[in-house]
């Protein structure tokens, strides 16, 4: 049975929160984005872009957005290599209500409160337009994948002067690492031409389909 918990109609169209038996999804303009099913995906995001960063100590991380909390949740629990300071963009307010207040805290309570993290209400595309901050690295799961967003404003994410964004808010040798649900070879191309290199794509296995993956690229020194 699947049960409508929430939905609400904001500035960027509808969002909504549903159970599946033990597992929580969320809908975005019709659109499935994530469930509380696996995480390795969201896991993935952020270890791919620690592993890539190698031995500097204590790396900043942007993550965007919250989602279920998983890649926030997983980077502040890192113990082998940590990280240091850790912002999460979220635009939409309910999904900032659903781990605040709602079922996902269970999730993300412990890491939203660890001094580390700050969360920004925010539109991702604004701020890495707008922001003086830098990072050493920047974990973007905002859409179903550079061909697949969510709205079509964020499309600007993966255009030259949203990647070009991306980059300034690296610090040099800063990795990019952005989740997609297929891999995309024109991604990658546009990611070359923006200047960065090292840009490679690993995949993640899922039970059925072709496989979700992780786009890596570095803002080069």
């Amino acid at each position: 049975m699947v049960l409508t918990l929430d939905r609400r109609v904001g500035p960027y169209g509808e969002v909504v929160l549903r159970q599946r038996g033990d597992r929580f999804e969320i809908i975005a303009n019709g659109t499935f984005l994530m469930d509380t099913s696996d995480g390795r995906s969201e896991r993935l995001l952020v270890d791919a872009a620690r592993e890539a960063l190698d031995g500097r100590p204590a790396p900043a991380v942007l993550i965007g957005g919250l989602g279920v909390g998983f890649s926030l949740a997983h980077a502040v629990a890192a113990e082998n290599r940590p990280w240091g300071r850790i912002a999460v963009v979220e635009r939409e307010q309910a999904i900032i209500d659903w781990h605040r207040e709602g079922p996902l805290s269970a999730i993300s309570g412990r890491a939203l409160a660890d001094p580390r993290t700050a969360l920004l209400h925010t539109d991702l595309i604004e701020y890495l337009h707008t922001s003086p901050d830098r990072y050493d690295a920047l974990c973007l799961d905002i859409d179903n994948g550079p061909d697949w967003t969510v709205t079509e404003d964020n499309g600007g994410l993966y255009s030259p002067s949203g990647l070009a964004a991306c980059a300034a808010r690296l610090h040099p040798g800063g990795i990019l690492a952005v989740w997609s649900a297929r891999p995309s070879a024109d991604f990658e191309r546009s990611l070359r031409n923006a200047g960065f290199s090292g840009v490679t794509t690993e995949e993640i296995p899922v039970a059925r389909g072709v496989p979700d993956v992780v786009h890596l690229a570095v803002r080069p020194a």
